[in-house]
């Protein structure tokens, strides 16, 4: 048989899906995988169930229903101060992931150069090497997570066609600083390269902080496209609807992707997340009020625990160091052990990275109801009580 195309041939099944089917077998609370476990707000959902009866069923345009496109591009200017065209400048896609690969496919030719900031979520790695793109890796490394300017620089050359950076940052919980962002501009600028933003946690941030998208940057606007997520908004990941936006010249190549992969979105829950976009600013600050109150409510148990929790500015994830605990030398050791005897699943961090990775950390996911974050505690807490007691 002739080979079939070697970037997905042999690829190893991602971290998220092993743990979970771990947590499965062992009956582990499941805190690897970031969804939250209770559905997102009713009244968006009655819309989605409304529209599915009422109709009509049959395609959609392929940019997006109208309404949709206009409640992002408001979204937009409301939140960034972005003028968006929801006409040209606007594209609906069947999740962020097909976002991301509608981006890749259409902006990287075989041979470019992508600088991608490691740790990375899962797809980013084999989607630029299926458009035949190179990756050039910069990385950043707990417990600060800094991004080292003279290793940034580096990464870019003539060859560099685009970056990929998703602020706020899964898996460490990092909100790139304006100086961060600003380099990143400056390198982008400086090399003619394209900025491809995975902003799916933008209003997933804490502590008062504000989301600032690479976008709204000097020079960045006619360069970048950011890729939005309602399932992370509106706790609604099955739902599969993302959004890009980008300056036209950009959002037509990425459209004629998009129409050869999934071509459009179901109807129903188009018009139910432009609802829920819409939505006044009790919504956001309550989402991620109530978020920060589950990572406050995790990170202060796991700390008496004797985890080394890691600071969390964003996201759904606490990243904690496990040292003199005795879960194991490596952070896949660690997992395993907890999946399997403590009946907590976990996620190693050094699965986010592609070689030479820290292997001191794993992370978990909070964006879990308060009973299901107490029940994981105390599971840590009486098999952590009972190892010392066996070891003592």
């Amino acid at each position: 048989m002739k080979p079939t195309n070697p970037v997905f041939t042999g690829i190893q099944t991602t971290v998220f899906e092993t743990m979970s089917r771990l947590a499965m077998a062992h009956g582990a609370i499941n805190l690897g995988q970031g969804f939250p476990d209770v559905d997102g707000p009713e009244d968006i959902r009655e819309i989605a169930a409304q529209a599915l009866i009422d109709g009509p069923n049959q395609y959609p345009p392929m940019l997006g229903l109208p309404e949709l496109r206009q409640a992002v591009a408001d979204a937009n200017d409301r939140f960034y101060g972005l003028k968006i065209d929801p006409q040209s400048e606007v594209l609906v896609t069947s999740g962020a992931t097909e976002a991301l690969s509608d981006c890749i496919m259409s902006l990287v030719s075989p041979g470019d150069e992508v600088v991608l900031i490691e740790p990375l979520y899962d797809c980013y790695l084999p989607l630029v090497e299926r458009a035949g793109g190179v990756p050039v890796r910069v990385r950043v490394t707990p417990p600060h997570w800094h991004l080292d300017d003279d290793a940034l620089t580096a990464a870019f050359s003539n060859k560099t066609k685009a970056v990929l950076i998703n602020n706020p940052m899964n898996p460490t919980a990092k909100v790139f600083s304006d100086a961060e962002l600003g380099r990143i501009a400056d390198l982008c600028r400086q090399y003619d390269a394209y900025a491809i933003c995975d902003e799916v946690y933008e209003h997933l941030v804490f502590d008062g902080r504000k989301h600032r998208p690479l976008m709204t940057f000097d020079g960045m606007r006619e360069r970048t496209v950011r890729i939005g997520s309602a399932g992370k908004t509106f706790s609604l990941t099955g739902w599969k609807v993302g959004y890009i936006t980008g300056p036209a010249a950009l959002l037509d190549p990425i459209a004629k992707a998009h129409q050869w992969t999934t071509f459009t979105t179901p109807p129903n829950l188009q018009k139910a997340v432009a609802y829920g976009i819409a939505k006044d600013d009790s919504y956001y600050d309550g989402l991620a009020g109530d978020l920060s109150n589950k990572r406050d409510r995790m990170a202060k148990g796991l700390q008496a625990l004797g985890f080394d929790v890691l600071p969390c500015a964003a996201t759904y994830f606490l990243t904690c160091g496990f040292s003199g605990l005795g879960l194991g030398v490596s952070d896949v050791e660690a997992c395993e052990t907890l999946v399997k005897h403590a009946g907590v699943a976990a996620v190693p961090v050094s699965a986010f990275y592609g070689s030479d990775a820290p292997t001191g950390f794993i992370r978990f996911c909070f964006c879990k109801q308060d009973v299901v974050i107490d029940e994981a505690l105390e599971r840590l807490d009486r098999f952590l009580t009972a190892a010392r007691a066996e070891s003592a």
